[in-house]
């Protein structure tokens, strides 16, 4: 997985998927009614700061957002079992030269 740069100017954190797991988890932990609960989210992460936790979490509410709306396509998965060879190139396996 590719790292999520923050797009805030003076951000140099890279969020990694270990990093954003532990945001997400952080996130069950403290819910919106916890006191100082960017900081404590921040001191889970680790090597970010209340601001990097709180714009992570506006790009997460974003992508949730965009994803509820139908912005987002849903991904095409293939049926247990199915190949992911196409018709096309099925037919063209069975010719025979």
């Amino acid at each position: 997985m590719v790292p999520n740069k923050l797009s805030s100017p003076d951000s140099s954190s890279t969020w990694t998927a270990e990093k954003n797991k532990l945001f997400e988890n952080a996130l069950a932990i403290y819910d919106q009614e916890t006191h100082d609960r960017w900081h404590k989210i921040a001191r889970i992460v680790g090597g970010t700061t209340e601001e990097e936790v709180k714009r992570q979490y506006e790009i997460l509410v974003h992508d949730i957002n965009c994803i509820e709306s139908g912005k987002v396509p849903l991904p095409k998965y293939r049926k247990v079992g199915e190949s992911n060879i196409s018709n096309h190139e099925k037919r063209l396996k069975s010719l025979k030269l």
